[in-house]
């Protein structure tokens, strides 16, 4: 009862709290706003991008990219860093100097996250080509892969509270009603881009969330869940069992099932099919937050170039 919880907490449906709309600035926006504004709405279709869970990420984490390089060059604009900066000491700047920093701490985590799972992953297949069924260290291999899950699970716990904070109190502050339309389009755009990139966020931490077998009651379990996936998608759902999901299938067959001599080779054979595909996504994950890092950091500097000489004086 509690892992079912604890799934149905990380589920993508309870992850996703904001869907971006259409914004609309005035008819005079600089062109570094309406460039942001076309990345927004581009956004807007992540989650409809594709069935697949991962390719679902993979394109948030592009367009969140894309993204970030646009407001890169909105606040190199010395329009931007005069508005900006006139109003160093508002609070509602600091929220949005806070944004960035609480994103790229997620980000290096995560990316620490993934690159220990790929190394994981490739010991395991290091083993399996090596070693046959049954062997102590394929077993002891399979242990430190759950293990390693956990703790990332344990990790994925914290950061998506941390996103719901975010979400949810980031912005209390608001900037005068009398600003004028170009800091008032920056500020808007600032803040749609927060909540966006918590939402796809969200559902990355909630992709390596996914529950971990660890025995045959689990498996049964999980088993009667993929087939209740299965039936949902031939009804043309777009619930799916994931890259982490079916790893942990495979090596279930393989080690828990004990399987005769008949079976073996067929599981082993079959667990470096699924190890394969998830070191893929993993790259994929690596490739994309490792991009997306280095505007975060550009991002963080520039607010940091515009803000802080002012609060010196």
């Amino acid at each position: 009862m509690k892992r079912a919880t604890m799934a149905s907490t990380f589920s993508p449906k309870h992850s996703h709290g904001y869907a971006i709309r259409s914004i609309s600035l005035p008819t005079r926006s600089h062109p570094s706003t309406v460039r942001i504004e076309e990345e927004l709405n581009k956004l807007k279709t992540w989650e409809a991008s594709s069935s697949s869970e991962v390719e679902r990420i993979f394109f948030g984490l592009s367009g969140l990219a894309d993204l970030y390089k646009c407001m890169e060059d909105l606040l190199k604009l010395p329009l931007t860093q005069q508005a900006l900066s006139h109003h160093h000491n508002q609070k509602w700047v600091d929220e949005l100097l806070d944004c960035p920093v609480r994103f790229l701490d997620i980000v290096g985590e995560t990316r620490d996250a993934i690159m220990l799972m790929k190394g994981n992953v490739r010991e395991l297949q290091s083993a399996l080509r090596r070693r046959k069924v049954g062997d102590l260290v394929i077993e002891s291999r399979v242990s430190s892969y759950w293990s390693l899950r956990r703790n990332t699970r344990k990790q994925c716990t914290k950061s998506l509270v941390l996103l719901k904070h975010t979400e949810g109190s980031s912005f209390g502050a608001s900037p005068p009603l009398d600003l004028d339309h170009h800091p008032s389009a920056v500020v808007r755009v600032l803040r749609e881009a927060s909540l966006i990139t918590s939402s796809i966020f969200q559902s990355l931490v909630a992709f390596l969330s996914s529950p971990i077998l660890r025995s045959k009651l689990n498996k049964r379990t999980f088993v009667s869940r993929v087939m209740r996936k299965g039936v949902l998608q031939c009804n043309n759902q777009e619930e799916n069992v994931n890259e982490l999901e079916k790893v942990d299938l495979a090596l279930c067959r393989m080690v828990v099932d004990n399987p005769t001599k008949d079976f073996e080779a067929e599981n082993i054979q079959s667990a470096h099919k699924e190890l394969e595909a998830v070191v893929v996504v993993i790259e994929g994950l690596e490739n994309g937050l490792d991009c997306l890092f280095k505007h975060l950091i550009n991002t963080r500097v520039s607010f940091l170039n515009i803000v802080s000489p002012s609060r010196r004086m």
